[in-house]
């Protein structure tokens, strides 16, 4: 009888710490939220991405494959990747790459940004310093008269997860010219995609939203993030530093000559986010009928001087939110 109530203790024990792992697991933000490359050739990409341009630790790399140690220490080693094999960069060319997960954008507000996608998520390396980027979400979230329709990371929950219908991952489409493009299409038939196009000193940036419902979607808001966290001098947790001017907002560093400007048309909100830190310059579909396309149109851009007004004059000319 002692032997049996011995073994009987010990699968209790052992289902009790099976349980416990998995409401770790499930409580853990960053469970299950890596992306493992399924090929060399995106092993290799994501490989270089993390090392060359986001100076990725082996834990940080961890949680953005889900690799172990040794796997990562011996794929760095098979493809010759790490700071001394970067190539150098086109100084005529604005540099982007997708994000690649792993590392938190945000400084701080982290408890409205759990689990954040990466699908969404670009990273703009500075002109002036290699080792330092910004963090563009394209959409952050997308809101309708449905109610929250679309979020990149968990906070508020969306009309899908109410209904626990979960999102599967994606990735952005790497085209050949260096753009990038993501079509999303959600349970309820809605569509939705970002592109994002590089210039020799500027982004251009396009969504698009298709009704696939039977009825007409109104109230299209767009929240789109540029997250200031990776950029050296940018990082203060402050409105201080930011100019608002609808569509377009700036941050400055701390010299107060370098600049990062974004700017979305149709503009819904133009806005800051000290504890983040990020800037908004949130756009609005026009109302939808089923069947139908709306666009918006982005800019995003740095600058170096002392007259930022002449410089938002500048782009302003440019009329770019009337299109590629």
């Amino acid at each position: 009888m002692k032997r049996v109530t011995t073994f009987a203790a010990a699968l209790f024990l052992f289902a009790l710490i099976g349980n416990l792992a998995v409401l770790a697991v499930e409580d853990d933000p960053n469970a299950d939220n890596w992306r493992t490359p399924k090929t060399d050739e995106e092993l290799r990409y994501w490989l270089e991405n993390m090392v060359w341009y986001h100076d990725f630790t082996s834990e940080e790399i961890e949680l953005a494959t889900g690799l172990k140690p040794k796997e990562i220490e011996q794929a760095l080693q098979k493809f010759n990747i790490a700071k001394s094999t970067k190539p150098r960069r086109n100084p005529e060319r604005i540099l982007f790459v997708p994000y690649p997960g792993g590392r938190h954008p945000r400084i701080g507000f982290l408890d409205g940004a759990i689990r954040p996608q990466r699908e969404t998520k670009i990273s703009v390396i500075t002109p002036w310093d290699e080792s330092s980027y910004v963090v563009l979400d394209v959409p952050e979230a997308i809101w309708s008269n449905l109610g929250l329709t679309y979020l990149a990371h968990t906070h508020v929950p969306t009309i899908f997860d109410k209904q626990e219908i979960k999102l599967e991952k994606q990735e952005w489409e790497r085209r050949d010219d260096g753009s990038l493009f993501l079509k999303r299409k959600l349970p309820n038939g809605i569509t939705f995609t970002s592109e994002v196009i590089g210039k020799p000193d500027h982004l251009r940036m396009e969504m698009t939203l298709t009704n696939g419902t039977a009825e007409k979607l109104t109230g299209l808001r767009v929240q789109n993030c540029v997250m200031l966290k990776g950029a050296k001098g940018f990082s203060e947790q402050t409105n201080d530093n930011k100019v608002i001017e609808g569509p377009y907002v700036a941050c400055r560093d701390e010299t107060g000559r370098r600049w990062i400007i974004v700017a979305w048309q149709p503009l819904n909100r133009a806005w800051a986010n000290p504890p983040c830190p990020c800037l908004h310059s949130d756009p609005q579909f026009p109302d939808c009928d089923p069947g139908q396309t709306s666009q918006v149109h982005g800019w995003f851009s740095f600058y170096e001087g002392e007259d930022l007004k002449t410089e938002i004059k500048r782009i302003d000319v440019l009329k770019w939110w009337e299109g590629k």
